[in-house]
């Protein structure tokens, strides 16, 4: 199982930081050195502790201020002259306009950001309204952009998502009905088979064992008198001339 994510902000305890700062030096020390031979780079590593204490690194044979000056003259960075007092006071003056052009720059940016929040317009004039209404609109626009565009990437992730639900919900729906079926047709079975049985067993007996009255002797003599008294019936023709004359007499 692989190591969580370490979230990578100042260590309160002094201790846990200290320990961490040591162990993690050693390892920058250790992987320096090793890109240093692997890769014949020329290397300079300078690290301060938080107590002050130096350490450094310099791929050998060179030193450090070697290393330092060539930093220097690739970035092209003036380093004045101590012994000439011309030179320090010119490099004092560039390193002063320096530091004006920055504070200008932070000073305009600010403002900026004043101006595009809403603040403190009121020494802005109507061309420069103008030009920052032109601006705040293009940033809406692709404000809006971007919006649509993440709106119509989540409707498109809706989509799919109710496609796939679709499709679950039909297989699930043909799995239900199939043993639905499968369960019909065992109950089927089962009761044609429990029919057959009654029908084997039928099969197997005489008969005449079936009716409740075989082998049972009827005597007649048990019936009370009314059940035997017999009564005699003549049929009379319905014609007139046809009927006894006994009657007609």
């Amino acid at each position: 199982m692989g190591r969580g994510k370490i979230e990578v902000k100042r260590i309160e305890n002094n201790t846990s930081r200290q320990v961490t700062f040591s162990k993690r030096r050693s390892g920058l020390m250790k992987k320096t050195h090793e890109l240093s031979v692997l890769c014949d780079a020329q290397i300079g590593l300078i690290v301060f502790s938080t107590k002050g204490k130096l350490t450094e690194y310099c791929t050998p044979p060179l030193c450090m201020k070697q290393i330092i000056d060539r930093y220097v003259k690739s970035k092209g960075i003036p380093i004045p002259d101590h012994n000439n007092r011309a030179g320090a006071i010119a490099y004092n003056d560039q390193m002063y306009k320096e530091l004006a052009r920055m504070k200008n720059e932070t000073l305009n940016l600010q403002l900026s950001l004043q101006r595009y929040k809403g603040d403190d317009l009121s020494t802005v004039h109507f061309d420069e309204l103008r030009e920052l209404e032109h601006q705040l609109e293009q940033s809406v626009n692709k404000v809006r952009a971007r919006k649509f565009q993440l709106l119509h990437e989540q409707l498109e992730n809706l989509k799919r998502t109710e496609v796939l639900l679709e499709k679950e919900n039909q297989e699930m729906y043909q799995w239900l009905m199939s043993n639905q079926i499968e369960k019909q047709a065992e109950m089927e079975a089962q009761q044609q088979q429990i029919a057959m049985t009654e029908l084997k067993l039928v099969e197997q007996q005489p008969l005449m064992n079936q009716f409740p009255f075989f082998g049972e002797d009827l005597h007649l003599g048990n019936l009370p008198d009314h059940q035997l008294h017999t009564h005699t019936y003549r049929l009379q023709p319905t014609h007139p001339n046809l009927q006894d004359s006994t009657q007609i007499e």
